[in-house]
């Protein structure tokens, strides 16, 4: 019987070992002008499978290896690269006083690189090779950089998570997220503020508020001629104009993997959302169900923490939802962040955002809400909301609430 594989073709495996081999080999003509540095660094590059062919120079030996911790902490992650079949990229035994663990290998990662490089190879540890153990150990994981890779991996492995572990995860969340929030909330309010008002002196005296035109010439009665200084003895600021009744921001989120950025930051960003006064604000997110996180809205990290990720996706019922929460469609914002990727029928999706536009309300479709950008999403399903008069974007968390500030202002 014929196997299917043409006697020169090669696995990927053997090519790879292969095309090592043939660097190493080709290293080894020009090995003997250069220094022991030089060769202990290609060493470093080309791994243990070197080691035979650059011992063929005069200049290097196994034993004088001088990055070895180097090469054993990078081998302890980077191995996971290779199978058992290529043993040139194998642990040998003896290598080493003692196998490496996860706690082990972080603490000597950090002493040895740079916090950006071991930030990479945390990263790398999570989402290329699943050494979910950064996670579900409550000493790793509390020893970890809080930030979003950390923030997005927790909810990846949260299923995994119980007791003491758990309490860790949400602590840490709990962190990223405040810091994101308080980078956000600023410059969202400022947008969402309402417009000022010159004919009306402000009791909120803030640097927004204030009236320089007003505040320069009621003072220039205090200008010093002698000393040629202008003196301020009182600030002027305008008033607010409050809008009567408010808008009410409708957001609907689709829980997928893919859109785990947006996830976080619709998140925030509703909880931000809920507390002006100027604006009512609905959350839900959605798969082939749907969960209203309206109720929850004080607290981010209980949202998020509330996320399933993966699954199904069906945005006509989550929109057909979203419908039933509309009370006055001339001041609502319907705001759906979604990859557009129905797991169902498209015409029905199609039907639920027209009734959606034609009642009246603003519909954003936003196929990536982050910092990023890079947005994947169905350009189909897009060109015709857009068609139909939805505004479709990728929009990060400000051009957001600048976008909800022109119209509410």
């Amino acid at each position: 019987m014929e196997s299917g594989i043409h006697p020169d073709e090669q696995h990927p495996s053997v090519e790879a070992e292969d095309q090592q081999e043939s660097s190493a080999e080709s290293l080894i003509h020009e090995a003997d002008g250069m220094s022991v540095e030089t060769l202990n660094r290609w060493r470093l590059l080309l791994g243990s499978s070197a080691d035979e062919s650059l011992s063929e120079t005069q200049a290097y030996s196994p034993e004088a290896f001088v990055y070895e911790d180097i090469d054993e902490l990078l081998g302890y992650l980077y191995d996971r690269e290779f199978g058992e079949e290529q043993g040139y990229r194998q642990k040998k035994a003896g290598r080493g006083d003692s196998q490496l663990t996860v706690p082990g290998w972080l603490s000597q990662v950090r002493k040895l690189f740079p916090r950006e490089t071991v930030e990479i190879l945390e990263k790398q540890a999570l989402d290329r090779y699943g050494i979910s153990e950064l996670l579900t150990d409550k000493a790793v994981l509390e020893s970890l950089e809080p930030n979003m890779n950390l923030l997005k991996n927790i909810l990846h492995f949260k299923g995994r998570m119980k007791g003491e572990v758990l309490a860790s995860a949400k602590a840490i969340v709990r962190q990223v997220v405040e810091d994101l929030q308080r980078r956000l909330e600023a410059d969202t309010r400022a947008s969402l503020a309402g417009k000022r008002n010159r004919y009306t002196a402000g009791r909120v005296r803030s640097l927004r508020n204030l009236n320089i035109k007003k505040t320069i010439t009621r003072n220039l009665k205090n200008y010093d001629r002698d000393k040629r200084r202008f003196v301020v003895d009182r600030l002027y600021f305008d008033g607010r104009v409050q809008a009567y009744n408010r808008w009410h921001i409708i957001i609907a989120v689709d829980e997928s993997g893919s859109m785990l950025d947006s996830v976080i930051y619709s998140s925030v960003m509703a909880s931000i959302f809920y507390k002006l006064n100027s604006l009512k604000t609905s959350l839900f997110i959605f798969d082939t169900g749907v969960v209203d996180l309206s109720g929850r809205l004080e607290d981010p990290i209980d949202v998020l923490m509330s996320v399933q990720l993966g699954g199904g996706t069906h945005i006509a019922k989550a929109l057909r939802y979203g419908e039933t929460l509309i009370e006055n469609p001339g001041r609502t914002l319907f705001i759906l962040v979604s990859d557009l990727v129905e797991g169902y029928a498209a015409s029905p999706m199609y039907r639920a955002g027209k009734d959606i536009l034609d009642s009246g309300a603003r519909l954003l479709v936003l196929t990536a809400l982050d910092f990023e950008g890079h947005a994947a999403y169905d350009e189909h399903a897009a060109r015709v909301f857009a068609d139909m008069g939805a505004e479709v974007a990728a929009l990060t968390p400000d051009a957001l609430a600048e976008w909800i500030g022109r119209i509410v202002n």
